[in-house]
């Protein structure tokens, strides 16, 4: 049996709102899809407005260009993340500081994000791991004393809440992604959510190149003025159409995860205790974008794995131990809790079209592995 890491789920909607898109002749790049998809994703989150771009990395840039934060400021961030959120303060000439995660939940510990607060932090990006939520009400409090902005690294919690409110809508603005293995997909994407106004017009601008935008500009005879440095970070009208048939299966999507998660952890911890599942916290909504593990004998399992067909995979390696931020930048920080959670953490394929046949199979791999053949 071959299972990968992740299948995205689609159906004849994808299809029929893409073909009507590209039929149409016209509105490929800008179109009114893009506004509509931004409508209702505001909705479905519970913000007042939604910002798409071309991928997550170019919304959190958008988002400290568009709070000022620049050359002299530090940043608090994860190491235990994609480097996305880590580079993009030195996108903007700001530093990134990292503090140190918890086990419970994988995000930010707000002990060690408090420990790192200077004069110089202007914002803390805490990141919503698997599709878990962070401590992020416990970070906003630290955060709010000190007047640092929070921008929440949404990207792998999409529909994921504490107490029924959505991740992405604790800090002061929040990012998404679309990539191709996240909870909905437009293959690549990303979009910004906030409550600021003010904030949602100079995205309005940065992702435009700073364009002030009172019409269709690939059709509109009127002249169009610049008012700022912007960039080419649009999401196109075709990307925006799947966008929208994918939200409308979000809620069934994640409905698909949490279940064959539920069932995964239950069978495997009926053959072992070697693996320690992931338990969030009562009233964390945990949508399972990565299921991930603590496991003994980490590195052999994932290679017992691959020989049998299981595409497991490490997420993520510490990004202060990479070879940019370790050689390049010369970071040396301590972080114990990550190092340890990086050298013991497995993800097995996870996506809602997984039937209980594989998930049966990775369970009997995985008890063969440490029980024997």
């Amino acid at each position: 049996m071959n299972i990968p890491l992740f299948k995205i789920y689609n159906d004849q909607e994808d299809i029929d709102n893409l073909s009507k898109e590209i039929s149409s002749g016209g509105y490929w790049a800008v179109g009114p899809k893009v506004g509509e998809f931004e409508d209702k994703l505001a909705d479905y989150i519970g913000s007042e407005y939604a910002v798409t771009l071309n991928s997550g990395t170019s919304a959190l840039h958008a988002l400290l260009l568009a709070y000022g934060i620049g050359k002299g400021d530090e940043v608090i961030v994860p190491s235990y993340t994609f480097i996305s959120t880590a580079n993009s303060p030195l996108f903007v000439g700001a530093k990134p500081v990292f503090a140190d995660i918890e086990e419970e939940t994988y995000g930010l510990d707000p002990d060690s994000v408090a420990e790192k607060i200077t004069d110089k932090t202007k914002a803390i990006i805490p990141v919503h791991y698997a599709g878990c939520p962070a401590r992020v009400r416990e970070i906003k409090e630290i955060a709010e004393d000190k007047d640092i902005l929070v921008i929440e690294d949404a990207a792998e919690s999409f529909g994921a809440s504490i107490d029924g409110k959505n991740t992405g809508t604790f800090g002061d603005s929040g990012i998404l992604s679309f990539c191709q293995n996240k909870i909905i997909t437009t293959g690549e994407g990303g979009a910004v959510v906030t409550d600021s106004k003010e904030v949602y017009e100079k995205l309005m601008l940065i992702r435009s190149h700073g364009r002030l935008e009172s019409g269709d500009y690939f059709s509109s005879a009127n002249l169009f003025d610049y008012v700022d440095l912007g960039f080419n970070w649009r999401m196109s009208n075709l990307t925006a159409a799947l966008g929208l048939s994918q939200l409308n299966k979000a809620d069934e999507i994640i409905r698909l995860r949490r279940k064959h998660s539920e069932y995964l952890s239950k069978k495997i911890a009926e053959v072992t205790d070697e693996i320690k599942i992931f338990n969030p916290p009562k009233a964390y909504n945990h949508v399972y974008q990565l299921y991930s593990m603590w496991a003994n004998n980490r590195d052999e399992l994932l290679d017992y794995l691959s020989e049998k067909g299981i595409s497991a995979k490490i997420y993520f390696d510490p990004v202060h131990k990479s070879a940019f931020y370790r050689d390049k930048l010369g970071y040396v920080d301590k972080l114990p809790v990550t190092e340890k959670v990086a050298k013991t953490t497995i993800t097995l394929p996870m996506f809602p079209e997984l039937t209980e046949e594989e998930i049966n199979y990775m369970v009997d791999t995985i008890d063969a592995f440490y029980n024997g053949d």
